[in-house]
């Protein structure tokens, strides 16, 4: 019963901060309900015993909110970060409504095609040293060269950003 009332509570946070982080117009308030989003996906990490990937949650994407906070301080504008910037149109606000709905159907199909959801529903769990495997394996459907190319890309990214905060003399 604990572990239920714990996962109503974590799931009502990160809904809950993900709406504002969404909705709000200031970027660090933004930034700060993102990272409690984050924080909530760790306690559901936690609540299911997968320390490792908990604290790899906290560490490494708290660790990227605080990297959103560095680039908002130094990129955007002061008048941005006061809240000053131009609202946003409804026609766009029902734009990204749309491309969100069509995001979930499209994942939805893949998830339904791929037998997941029946896998969810008969109970069946992979085990955590399967899924160590496929996340660090070189083989088919195993995932070391996106993590290696994404962490490149991310590297290539902050290179960029330090090179377009820089100021010219």
């Amino acid at each position: 019963m604990g572990n239920i009332v714990m996962f109503v509570i974590f799931a009502a946070v990160i809904i809950v901060s993900a709406l504002l982080c969404v909705t709000t117009t200031r970027i660090m308030r933004a930034a700060t309900f993102m990272l409690f989003v984050l924080f909530g996906v760790a306690g559901l990490y936690f609540l299911l015993d997968y320390t490792y990937l908990g604290a790899a949650q906290i560490s490494v994407y708290a660790g990227g909110v605080t990297m959103i906070y560095v680039f908002a301080i130094q990129l955007v504008s002061k008048q941005t970060l006061q809240g000053l910037a131009e609202r946003v149109k409804a026609s766009s606000m029902l734009r990204g409504a749309l491309v969100a709905v069509l995001g979930l159907v499209v994942v939805s199909l893949v998830l339904l095609k791929a037998g997941f959801y029946s896998m969810a529903v008969s109970g069946n769990e992979l085990p955590m040293k399967e899924i160590g495997k496929a996340m660090v394996g070189a083989g088919k459907y195993q995932y070391v060269l996106p993590f290696e190319f994404i962490s490149v890309f991310l590297f290539a990214c902050i290179i960029g950003g330090l090179v377009v905060s820089r100021k010219e003399k």
